[in-house]
């Protein structure tokens, strides 16, 4: 699969509708068995080949799908990984559905993926897995044709087209606050240290009775980033100087101090985060907006 400047790992999908196959030639009669009026027999149409599922009418084929979950499992057997049937089903079909979603998009906004581009990416794939026979065991053990790979290939890199036009609109400058905490277990402590702080305690002090590695220190961050939206919410309602009421998250109770609040860069780690948001959003919503059929139990 394709690593690209921001990593997100996107399984391949299976072959569109329009892909089937070609409908074989009528056959050859011989003049002894050839029909005497002039009415030749229809061709005979293509048996359909079976789908996973349909998105915006195009067909996932279940082929396709079943040689992705292979490869999924071998990947989780190779990484120590585990995950249950129904999970790495689950995940695989999901993964499928969401390149079909970004390649669709991709073909909406005009971008087409060529044979020179997909062909110098298989070249290059080729030159770095060591060389023809290299290359051949290798399709072999993922369960791939050349030609498979190939379409699959321009599938993905549209896909990934799609995926960089949403992470680029993530702007890298964004509103941030400064922010330090008070984290305890019990809602009782919490309350006794709010109202020392009422009485004029001084924060830091408190703070660093608490947490003695960090002094309560949070760092810099915008709105999207930290994993308690609680606290988050709590910080974005301050003030510089201004600290808040008890907060209850799911790892316990905190009172959040401002100390500085402005637009300012992204750290990498907090542009990759919102990154990754702005995708399941973008994903979310075109699921929502989507005809999605699963053909499959």
């Amino acid at each position: 699969m394709l690593t690209r400047k921001l990593f997100f790992s996107i399984l391949v999908i299976a072959l569109l509708s329009a892909c089937n196959g070609q409908a074989s030639p009528a056959p050859t009669l011989t003049p002894a068995l050839a029909p005497t009026d002039t009415q030749l027999p229809p061709t005979p149409s293509p048996t359909p080949e079976p789908l996973v599922a349909r998105v915006n009418g195009g067909g996932i084929l279940l082929a396709d799908y079943q040689a992705e979950l292979g490869r999924f499992q071998a990947a989780l057997v190779e990484t120590g990984k585990t995950a249950s049937d129904a999970e790495a089903r689950q995940r695989v079909l999901d993964a499928l559905i969401d390149e079909a979603l970004l390649a669709q998009a991709a073909a909406a906004n005009g971008h087409q993926v060529g044979d020179d581009e997909a062909q110098a990416s298989m070249a290059a794939t080729l030159e770095k897995i060591g060389g023809q026979a290299a290359w051949a065991e290798w399709l072999q053990k993922n369960g791939y044709t050349e030609e498979s790979y190939r379409l699959a290939l321009i599938r993905s890199l549209a896909a990934a087209w799609q995926r960089d036009q949403v992470l680029a609109a993530v702007p890298d400058n964004v509103e941030q606050v400064h922010a330090r905490q008070i984290l305890v277990l019990s809602k009782a402590t919490a309350d006794s240290v709010y109202n020392n702080l009422q009485s004029g305690a001084d924060f830091a002090t408190l703070a660093q009775q608490y947490d003695p590695a960090t002094g309560g220190e949070l760092g810099w961050f915008p709105r999207g980033y930290l994993t308690q939206p609680a606290v988050e919410e709590a910080a974005f309602a301050l003030q510089p100087g201004q600290y808040s009421p008890v907060v209850q998250s799911d790892i316990g109770f905190h009172i959040v101090l401002v100390v500085e609040r402005e637009v300012r860069q992204l750290s990498t780690d907090a542009l990759l985060t919102l990154q990754r948001n702005a995708l399941a959003d973008w994903l979310q919503q075109q699921r929502a907006a989507s005809q999605i059929e699963i053909l499959v139990p």
